[in-house]
């Protein structure tokens, strides 16, 4: 896994490197830049014009230090100031000393015409903006865009994206390549910020590991790496082996999620699948699915017969308690009788349950519900399901994304899967990772049926709950990734995404 660390997680490691540890602020400014330059190298030739745009602050030295270093190599570089010498830090007017010393030219926007610009070093603002861009810097991004470099490269952030959440900070500016130093940051991480980063790059310049752990927990993200951690197979088994999955899903004619959810549990390696679905579903997902036992149940009768909506409770309670993980609500509907189904079931498992779908639906229309919440429950709403689950409206919910998971998951000791196209895992503890696997071609019908499956088959063979959901949200966007590339972009079907659930895994055995 990598880190991902806030605005203020970065200053204090940077501070704590400096003041506590003692390495000069200089000696890493000079890595940075250095890290800087080499990305522009690689992107350059000795004929191209590079204008380095820099800010007051140590994010603006870092750029003038890189363009400094990029003379010195022969390459046609100069400076654009974009605020008053004077009000700088002091390691940004050392900066200008030095490269005025080496012949850099050094220009101020007040006195810039535009001209030719292949390459663009964004140096102006870095992760400590905190209010929007407006007056003359706001005039800067804009001529700087319509500058049209045919690439840019960003100092630690690109200029006007929230270094926390990714928010567009009334403009910003678009960059091919980021280099940030250290850690990856969250604005990087989450979007809109990262469209807007292009390809990161993590560089070390020379941060202590002391310095990180100074800072206490830190969000993270997942690698392919990480998929070590899902349990080996071991040659003698059985189907028990690897758990037991039951799914409870799909309404009358809506037994294409139960399909998918149970097909993707049984892709990503669940040893027995179950799926307790309405009667009018049994023969679509037994034609579909052989492999999975199909339980059914009248929809109608469980509401008017008090005596059939008993043998339905003894018939829950017997499934959920022989369950290594349950999966609730995909395609349930909102029906009359599914509070029936979703409070027998948690009422009774006392297995780790994925909640999704019309069974988080049906909390926010009985907020009742959450009294049966344990610390064994995942929930895994999209934006709209969390709105409805916590009040708050959608744009509300995707400007604090990590917040908004985070206060969820504490306030009932669960673990929160909000899904966005960076998907947000908050566990009870307050751990927190960011998802970078998967792609567009994922926002399809049935694609969040196929998570909450990889979620139970990865609990059934021995993964803790919050650990499962991590993984379970790596592994689908990885297994969309590889979709994608064989039916591209607008081609990709849910059930594809489940099928590759094998050849990701493949090289675990």
């Amino acid at each position: 896994m990598k880190y991902l660390v806030s605005s203020r997680q970065m200053k204090e490691i940077d501070r704590y490197t400096i003041e506590e540890i003692g390495i000069p602020s200089l000696v890493l400014m000079e890595r940075a830049a250095m890290k800087v330059a080499e990305e522009a190298e690689k992107l350059s030739n000795l004929s191209d014009e590079i204008l380095s745009v820099c800010g007051t602050g140590n994010n603006g030295a870092d750029g003038v230090a890189a363009a400094r270093m990029l003379k010195q190599k022969g390459y046609r570089v100069s400076v654009l100031l974009a605020g008053n010498r004077e009000r700088g830090t002091k390691e940004l007017r050392l900066q200008l000393d030095i490269a005025e010393k080496l012949d850099v030219p050094v220009m101020e926007f007040g006195e810039f015409l535009p001209g030719k610009c292949d390459i663009l070093i964004d140096a102006v603002f870095g992760v400590g903006l905190g209010r929007p861009i407006e007056g003359k810097y706001k005039e800067l991004i804009e001529v700087l865009k319509n500058l049209s470099p045919k690439k840019t490269i960003a100092v630690d952030i690109p200029s006007g994206i929230h270094g926390d959440s990714g928010a567009v900070m009334g403009c910003a500016l678009p960059a091919d390549v980021t280099v940030t130093f250290g850690y990856e940051k969250l604005g990087t991480a989450l979007y809109p910020g990262r469209d807007y980063s292009g390809k990161v790059i993590v560089a070390d310049i020379g941060f202590p590991e002391k310095s990180r752990e100074h800072i206490g927990a830190a969000a993270f993200a997942m690698e392919k790496g990480d998929l070590a951690e899902i349990p080996r197979r071991p040659s003698y088994s059985n189907k028990g082996t690897f758990g037991k999955v039951l799914i409870v899903a799909g309404a009358k004619n809506m037994g294409g999620a139960a399909y998918l959810s149970a097909l993707a549990a049984y892709r990503a390696g669940a040893g027995l699948v179950k799926v307790l679905t309405a009667e009018e579903n049994r023969l679509v997902i037994q034609e579909k699915l052989p492999e999975a036992v199909v339980i059914t149940y009248n929809t109608g009768i469980i509401m008017e017969n008090p005596e059939e909506r008993n043998r339905f409770s003894i018939l829950v309670e017997r499934e959920c308690r022989q369950a290594d993980a349950v999966v609730l609500g995909p395609g349930l509907s909102q029906a009359h009788y599914v509070k029936t189904v979703v409070e027998n079931v948690l009422s009774f498992v006392c297995s780790p349950v994925i909640l999704d779908a019309d069974g988080l639906n049906t909390i926010a229309e009985y907020p009742e519900l959450t009294g049966y919440y344990t610390e064994n429950v995942i929930i895994t709403p999209h934006l709209g399901e969390m709105a409805r689950l916590t009040g708050k409206t959608v744009s509300e919910i995707r400007e604090n994304l990590l917040e908004t998971a985070v206060n969820y998951a504490g306030k009932f000791g669960i673990t929160c899967v909000l899904k966005d196209a960076a998907t947000v895992v908050a566990d009870k503890e307050g751990k927190i990772s960011v998802n970078k696997s998967g792609c567009s071609a994922m926002a399809k019908g049935g694609s969040g049926d196929v998570l909450t499956g990889m979620i139970a088959a990865l609990i059934a063979q021995g993964m803790e709950e919050s650990a499962a959901a991590r993984m379970g949200v790596y592994l689908h966007g990885l297994c969309g990734e590889r979709a994608a590339a064989k039916a591209g972009a607008y081609g990709v079907l849910a059930h594809e995404i489940a099928d590759e659930a094998g050849n990701v895994l493949k090289k675990l055995g």
